[in-house]
């Protein structure tokens, strides 16, 4: 920890450095390749759409405390998908409570639903007419969902730019930090896609959560990027130079959160999709486990760099950035700048020229400009008397000497 408190030093102080913002085409080059797989998985595989949003058959299979765990859902899920009905191939088996099963499928026929039951009863020795109620959902529920979570993902991004331009009075920033959620967003759903796992009511909580993790950690950065850009003037930086570092003093700070966030969404990640093999767990971890990275990950590599490269174009960060190559030209060669010396250039212009011979050859000595007249009574003129200096009645007076204490007072 000593090496790696040490190096969060020195990036903070900017002895050592990362260029984030420098090398920016290499990080929109992954993040563009990232997201092309994303899209293409979503293009070419799809969305796993739970029975929520496709509307299926569900039975709820009363049990007693000790027969609901996970080995009768693995019995119950087997079962069912050896009975090879097409729209059970893939059932969805959890737990509710302790009292009960749930078995979910794709929409079913009636004597699929009867074949179903059969099988269900056949598993786990319940009556079919007391202990198992089949119900079937229709989508509708599920586009009622999706509704919602739209309407509040544009109330939320609404909200962003609000905030962002309210908190940094800069529109750039607003767009910068609306490309990284976008960004977070697209991999996350791409994943989904890629893995095959469902997506349920669970995982539109999970999306919605993440755009706040996501924003959360770039506005941490972009307050650090506005306090080192306040005054580029006498910073002595380009806007690059200062978001690049404002990068590395968060870098450790962003690592550190996120593996704080990160350990606990994958511990129930593993134990959803694992252990448990199914459920809402494994479906709000699997977004909040790729969002956070997601998010980490943008905030540094997408964020900055692009809010860096909207700005190069402003008349004051170019301004800095002439000064800046100006300084770096200068201390490259000190000498660069030292008068060349030519045939006709008078005594008295030379470097190191003496004022002595130049007075002997006729040239005048260079001479410092007049100097202007200082007012009176500012302590260094002294003022002008009004009358004859008099001799003071008090001159012959006994002037008071100092004593110590024990011996004033005493005659």
């Amino acid at each position: 920890m000593g090496k790696f408190s040490r190096l969060g030093n020195d990036l903070y102080s900017g002895r050592r450095s990362v260029d984030f913002v420098g090398r920016r085409w290499l990080w929109y080059s992954i993040s563009g390749l990232i997201v092309l797989l994303a899209v293409g998985g979503l293009v070419f595989k799809g969305i796993n759409y739970g029975i929520e949003f496709t509307g299926g058959a569900e039975y709820r299979i009363s049990l007693s405390a000790s027969q609901v765990n996970q080995d009768t859902a693995d019995k119950l899920r087997e079962a069912v998908a050896g009975t090879g009905i097409d729209a059970a191939a893939a059932p969805v088996v959890t737990t509710s409570g302790n009292e009960a099963s749930l078995v979910q499928t794709e929409p079913v026929t009636g004597p699929e639903n009867d074949e179903i039951v059969d099988t269900i009863v056949a598993t786990t020795g319940v009556d079919a007419k007391q202990d198992i109620s089949p119900s079937q959902i229709g989508p509708s529920w599920g586009e009622q969902v999706a509704k919602r979570a739209l309407l509040g993902l544009v109330v939320f991004l609404v909200l962003v730019v609000l905030f962002i331009w309210a908190y940094f009075r800069q529109w750039k920033m607003s767009l910068a930090a609306l490309v990284a959620l976008a960004h977070d967003m697209i991999i996350t759903i791409g994943v989904y896609a890629l893995s095959g796992f469902e997506v349920s009511p669970a995982t539109v909580t999970g999306l919605l959560t993440i755009l706040g993790f996501s924003l959360y950690d770039t506005v941490v950065v972009f307050d650090k990027v506005r306090e080192n850009t306040a005054d580029l003037r006498t910073s002595r930086q380009t806007y690059a130079e200062a978001a690049n570092l404002a990068v590395n003093q968060t870098l450790v700070r962003s690592i550190n959160t996120s593996i704080v966030a990160l350990i606990p969404v994958g511990c129930i990640l593993y134990v959803g999709a694992v252990q448990l093999g199914s459920g809402a767990m494994k479906d709000l971890a699997l977004a909040l486990f790729v969002g956070m990275a997601a998010g980490v990950y943008s905030s540094i590599f997408i964020a900055t760099p692009l809010l860096a490269h909207l700005k190069s174009r402003e008349s004051e960060v170019i301004l800095a950035e002439k000064r800046a190559k100006a300084r770096r030209r200068q201390n490259v060669d000190r000498y660069a700048s030292v008068p060349a010396f030519t045939e006709d250039m008078p005594v008295a212009d030379e470097p190191g020229a003496d004022p002595d011979r130049a007075a002997t050859t006729g040239a005048a000595a260079p001479t410092a400009p007049p100097r202007a007249p200082e007012a009176s009574g500012r302590g260094r003129v002294a003022p002008s008397p009004q009358r004859p200096v008099q001799k003071s009645a008090a001159s012959g007076r006994q002037q008071p000497s100092r004593q110590p204490r024990s011996k004033r007072g005493r005659k």
